[in-house]
């Protein structure tokens, strides 16, 4: 009996324009390919349409840190849990552009700012505001993240310069009441239209090892792969256990489900900047490896991320330097509906 032919993305899971968007069934076929021949696709198809060995490097600083009014069961800022974490309210102007300059003087490209709010108000805004003018001045892109915007907010943070807003959608919809019950999932996508239709680029991804189901995994790459254009910026979080949290004591995913996450993520949304994000501090060296050579490009460069630890610049930079890897020129991508069709075909 002759043997069977491997699946490859070229063959049973290539899309052409004309059919369906990427589903959760079809995402999943992708998850049961071989590991080997799921990164060698993954390489292959990141290589068609990113610069080999380079990784682009943003720095991320929480502005404004906690007593946050949601209940988001992973998270350290919430109000309603139990957690050592510190408040701090919204950071001086001085502060922040110091932190930025230390940022791109170490290397970084990109400046991320947090602040732990459901809303930004009126007047917080115009605090943001000002900080994204004078990052910009620096020659720093710009990225916040500051929770749901209002009609018109997203209009001003454009006007302001912003590059891009974080705003993830966390996990499938299936999954989502399991973790969030302050705000829905339709909340999240009406957020992502209004900065979309403002003209700023998305960052938008999620966060595994939540107690999801692969199916869960899967289902949310579906609703980021079918976002129209899907987001320029996807970070894939992995939970970083925070005690007090309802999640503290949540099974850790294996690794290699993790990095299979990183590659069906590549191969989905093609041109997308993949960043490995939370929870790097806890992988070793060999795993980062093959999370990069499964398609991520993009890491948070620092010390810490909003309030938990993060790999310290010198390890990044020996890690770089071990696996030849070289920071990415700065550029945006620009997606447009009509590449959303295209791109996702993978060819």
């Amino acid at each position: 009996m002759a043997a069977m032919k491997p699946i490859t993305i070229t063959e049973k899971h290539r899309r052409p324009a004309t059919q369906a968007a990427w589903n959760t069934a079809r995402i999943l076929q992708l998850y049961e390919l071989p590991f080997m021949d799921l990164l060698h696709q993954a390489q292959t198809v990141h290589r068609e349409h990113h610069q080999a060995n380079a990784v682009q490097l943003s720095s991320l600083l929480s502005i404004k840190t906690g007593a946050c009014s949601e209940d988001c069961a992973y998270c350290p800022q919430s109000a309603q849990h139990d957690t050592e974490g510190k408040q701090e309210s919204l950071m001086a102007l001085d502060a922040v552009l110091e932190a930025a300059r230390k940022a791109k003087a170490n290397g970084a490209q990109r400046f991320c700012m947090g602040a732990a709010w459901r809303s930004p108000t009126a007047r917080q805004l115009d605090s943001v505001i000002e900080m994204v003018g004078a990052v910009k001045a620096l020659g720093l892109e710009t990225c916040v993240t500051l929770g749901m915007l209002k009609q018109g907010q997203a209009e001003r943070l454009h006007d302001a310069g912003l590059d891009y807003y974080n705003h993830n959608l966390d996990t499938s919809p299936e999954f989502y009441g399991n973790i969030i019950t302050t705000r829905n999932y339709q909340d999240r996508l009406d957020t992502l239209e209004r900065v979309r239709n403002a003209g700023i680029h998305v960052c938008c991804g999620g966060i595994v090892g939540l107690g999801e189901s692969r199916t869960d995994r899967a289902g949310l790459l579906a609703q980021l792969a079918n976002l129209t254009p899907y987001p320029e910026s996807v970070p894939i979080n992995n939970l970083v256990k925070v005690a007090g949290t309802p999640l503290e004591n949540t099974p850790g995913i294996d690794p290699f489900e993790f990095v299979r996450t990183i590659a069906v993520t590549r191969l989905v949304m093609p041109r997308a900047v993949v960043r490995l994000s939370a929870g790097r501090d806890a992988m070793s060296d060999a795993i980062q490896a093959l999370c990069f050579m499964a398609g991520a490009n993009s890491i948070f460069y620092g010390d810490q991320l909003l309030t938990t630890a993060n790999p310290q610049f010198s390890q990044d930079q020996q890690l770089f330097d071990r696996l030849g890897l070289v920071a990415a020129k700065t550029e945006i991508t620009h997606n447009t509906p009509l590449e959303h069709n295209t791109q996702a075909a993978l060819a």
